[in-house]
């Protein structure tokens, strides 16, 4: 069978340049602005790409991000300069997804693309070596198994690095001499590898995984920061998490909710006010519970009441789907989560006026 040129036959997720090919493609066409080497669009349509807007033709850019947009501007303005991008924030703040939709509209590739792990091993930044060949007939290009790094650098395309600080110090600093000289030696051969205009890297990191491993000073410096915020107002919040959802479900071929977004907009309420330690109001000051109750948890929650709703509901996303999954994210440990949930429940939830279904349906799972 042959795939279509979007990539989405049979495909879950496809990727960003894949989902948004015709959004990508209009841009592409229309943009008359200076492109920095080896770039798909200019700076400017790269950030409409990421922002969303219309075009001249009346072509609708979807939003990708919902953000400061002098953030977004920073960190395009970081790639088309000798540094790599670091995004840095707390779990939730859509860290890697402005990754790869920035190195699809930058390179057209998303894909090159390293995890990063307390086992990832320095062969994932560098290269390796095909064994089989290598005994065979020794080192060799055939022999050589390039890493996504290195592919990204043969290409001049924009490689990323997911959790930078999850990785070893020593793999960490094999980015040290690619960021700085951009090149990469492979002293095997003899020979090294140059990068080509566009190359950059793009790496994530977890403000709550600082001491982990924290990278050293030398590569920090290769490295602009941008730290992305948690969304600031609840009807941002809101906002993606309906977006996400929406897009999401259309994936999975759930059923639209009719009535998700007073369900979404509690779920957000309650994520929101666990997390500050205070209600919305600001008068009640809470206990807020260990994990992480961020953007991409609330996703999760409204996107598993969703299929509760559509297999065994009545296709209307209702508290009851949700109490389940909000539950359980809150309290992650069952010692102290759960007293900070149950006293959230009875001193916030049970009073609140028309959170009724909520309230009961939060007690049943709890």
């Amino acid at each position: 069978m042959t795939t279509p040129p979007d990539g989405r036959d049979g495909v879950l997720r496809p990727h960003a340049e894949q989902e948004h090919a015709a959004e990508l493609a209009r841009l592409a066409a229309l943009d008359d602005r200076p492109r920095p080497p080896g770039w798909r669009l200019s700076p400017q349509a790269v950030t409409v790409y990421l922002l969303g807007g219309d075009l001249p033709d009346g072509t609708s850019i979807v939003p990708k991000y919902v953000g400061p947009r002098r953030l977004v501007e920073v960190a395009v303005a970081t790639l088309a300069t000798d540094r790599a991008l670091l995004l840095l924030g707390v779990p939730g703040t859509a860290k890697t997804w402005m990754s790869e939709h920035l190195a699809a509209a930058v390179s057209g590739d998303s894909t090159l693309l390293v995890q990063g792990t307390a086992g990832t091993p320095e062969e994932a930044v560098r290269y390796g070596w095909n064994y089989a060949r290598l005994l065979a007939e020794g080192p060799s290009e055939r022999a050589l198994v390039e890493s996504p790094v290195l592919r990204a650098m043969r290409r001049g395309a924009v490689a990323r690095i997911e959790e930078l600080t999850r990785m070893p110090g020593d793999v960490q600093d094999a980015l040290i001499t690619i960021l700085s000289e951009k090149a990469l030696p492979v002293p095997e051969l003899g020979t090294e590898v140059q990068a080509r205009r566009g190359f950059t890297v793009i790496a994530t990191a977890n403000d709550r995984d600082r001491g982990v491993h924290e990278p050293s000073s030398a590569l920090r410096r290769r490295f602009n920061t941008v730290v992305l915020p948690l969304p600031d107002t609840i009807e941002d919040e809101v906002e993606i998490v309906a977006r996400r959802v929406a897009q999401i479900g259309a994936g999975l071929e759930l059923p639209e909710a009719p009535a998700g977004l007073a369900e979404i907009r509690r779920v957000v309420t309650v994520f929101r006010e666990l997390r500050s330690g205070l209600t919305g109001d600001g008068r009640t000051r809470l206990k807020s519970p260990g994990g992480t109750l961020g953007t991409a948890e609330a996703i999760s929650v409204v996107t598993g009441g969703l299929a509760l709703a559509a297999h065994f509901g009545d296709g209307v996303l209702r508290a009851a789907d949700v109490a389940g999954g909000l539950v359980g994210a809150v309290v992650q440990d069952p010692a102290s989560d759960r007293v900070a949930w149950q006293e959230y429940l009875e001193t916030v939830v049970r009073d609140r006026p028309g959170w009724d279904d909520f309230y009961r349906a939060c007690r049943e799972v709890s």
